[in-house]
């Protein structure tokens, strides 16, 4: 039988470096690493968010610390990446879920707001893995989750920015799939459905909430990934509500 990684028995501690943690997706595959041993290192904008979810994670005996930083801006990822690594090592698994949007008819939605968007959902995740990739190469081993959306694959009006980053990312992370195969990296691509997260308005939340899946379910999917026998790997993985989608 081939090596399984068990939640309970994991094979080592890795260091996960997980961008867009301060709430939703994000915060709760940091929850869901610790919780299987990891060394959880979380990103994101809002620095007191993260440092709550540290102290949480702290207080269930899991591992956390929290570098701050704007993914949009490729000097503040160097930065981060670089304390990092002298904080807990180099990265074995890195999460890219850092993500915004607005919910605009592109006639309607600026060149600003369509290049913000860009900025953190396509080129900050490219600059993470810039950043953390050389180490995995050397290493011969290392995992990158971009966690996506159904957008990449399904038409969503009023949704034009945010769906040629994820598409984006999509066609990025199957051309570094193939890069990568012999450097035993693997890449995987997430692409959740309608999750309940601060990324929808207040209203859309209590309209939809029960067709909507929990963050935390998502999250569990990705370490389920990450967990699967060793002579295995999920390139890619569509989640979906049970109900189907909202649009």
């Amino acid at each position: 039988m081939p090596p399984r990684r068990s939640a309970q028995e994991p094979l080592t501690r890795p260091v996960v470096w997980v961008v867009g943690a301060s709430s939703g997706i994000g915060r709760e595959i940091a929850r869901s690493f610790a919780a299987i041993g990891a060394t959880v290192c979380v990103s994101g904008r809002r620095g007191h968010l993260l440092n709550r979810l540290c102290r949480e994670i702290e207080t269930t005996g899991g591992r956390a610390f929290s570098v701050a930083f704007d993914v949009s801006d490729p000097l503040k990822t160097s930065a981060a990446w670089k304390t990092v690594r002298k904080k807990a090592g180099p990265v074995d698994v890195l999460v890219n879920n850092a993500g915004i949007t607005v919910f605009k008819p592109f006639a309607d939605t600026s060149l600003r707001e369509f290049h913000d968007i860009v900025a953190t959902n396509l080129l900050g995740p490219v600059g993470c893995v810039k950043a953390v990739l050389p180490d995995m190469v050397r290493r011969r081993s290392g995992w990158v989750f971009n966690i996506l959306s159904n957008a990449a694959v399904k038409t969503f009006e009023g949704s034009s920015a945010y769906t040629a980053t994820k598409a984006g990312m999509l066609g990025f992370g199957r051309v570094l799939r193939e890069e990568l195969r012999t450097k035993n990296v693997r890449v995987v691509s997430i692409l959740p459905g309608a999750t309940d997260t601060p990324m929808w308005s207040a209203a859309a939340r209590k309209r939809y909430r029960r067709r909507m899946m929990s963050a935390a379910s998502v999250a569990e999917a990705v370490v389920s990934a990450y967990l699967m026998p060793a002579d295995v790997v999920v390139d890619e993985m569509v989640i979906r509500p049970v109900g189907g989608d909202l649009g």
